[in-house]
């Protein structure tokens, strides 16, 4: 679904009553906004938070993937 949505000068926007109600912002609260090349995409703070998730499993249970691992490997590309 597309629309429009109005910036007033201070930068103010409102998302419609429809979409905030399907999005779980009813009474307010957090939304966050990716600039990519392609455009602006904006989450809500679950939306986010299931995005890391999905990103991190892709991760879990490679070693070669630990954060001792990545600053191991920096370390020896540093000469440290």
């Amino acid at each position: 679904m597309t629309v429009q949505v109005n910036i007033t000068p201070n930068g103010r926007m409102s998302l419609p009553a429809d979409m905030r109600k399907r999005l779980g912002l009813t009474h307010g609260g957090a939304v966050f906004l990716e600039e990519t090349d392609n455009g602006v995409i904006l989450r809500t703070a679950a939306q986010a938070v299931a995005r890391a998730q999905a990103i991190a499993k892709r991760f879990a249970g490679k070693p070669e993937a630990s954060v001792d691992s990545f600053i191991a490997e920096r370390g020896k590309e540093s000469g440290e």
